[in-house]
């Protein structure tokens, strides 16, 4: 276990390496909110043509959302209105996921099984955070943050083979979010959350 950052909205986009190195790019130096604005415009436009059409636009979502939302990820995050960043990023990752899986007619119950996925690690991030419990930094890697889970899900889509994508990757992640949060929870000093609890409550 790792301790938290001054900054836990940071902690909350579950970014990936792709957004993290492209962060390193502006030094901290670019707001995170007004990027991320944008790519929500820009990824919903390119979801309703992709989806109601034939030219498959949709696919190039993630590229263009990480395009604009990954240089915000090394800002501290401390504006007034940045704690909207990291909602937002789920909400363009999940639709994206959704939308994708429906129009390529995957079936619902492997979008749900990969949505409940990114559920459980998003809450389970929430929870451990409020207990000062920083995930170790190698989860968000393996976990491919929400730009790579987004660039695996456009890449199957292109390959053409995006219900074994989606497969592949729900099985993917529930190991792997499963199997880390089971282990650290089970390591974590019951006396250490009580007491956090404790200091919380007064």
């Amino acid at each position: 276990m790792t301790p938290v950052p001054s900054s836990t909205v940071v902690a909350y986009r579950d970014d990936g390496p792709l957004s993290r190195a492209m962060g390193l790019l502006v030094s901290g130096q670019l707001p995170p909110l007004p990027p991320v604005i944008a790519g929500t415009f820009v990824t919903g436009v390119l979801l309703l043509i992709g989806v109601a059409g034939s030219d498959g636009l949709a696919v190039f979502a993630p590229a263009v959302t990480l395009l604009l939302a990954g240089p915000g990820s090394s800002h501290p995050h401390d504006g007034r209105l940045d704690w909207l960043v990291p909602p937002i990023l789920r909400l363009i990752e999940y639709i994206f996921i959704a939308s994708v899986g429906f129009a390529h007619q995957v079936h619902p119950v492997l979008i749900l099984l990969l949505l409940a996925a990114l559920g459980f690690h998003h809450y389970d991030l929430v929870y451990r955070l409020r207990q000062r419990v920083y995930p170790p930094p190698w989860l968000a890697t393996l976990g491919l943050g929400w730009d790579g889970r987004m660039m695996v899900v456009s890449l199957a889509a292109l390959s053409g083979w995006l219900t074994g994508g989606y497969v592949l990757l729900a099985l993917y992640l529930w190991g792997l979010f499963g199997w880390e949060s089971l282990t650290c929870w089970l390591a974590a000093p019951r006396s250490g959350v009580e007491a956090t609890d404790t200091g919380t409550q007064d």
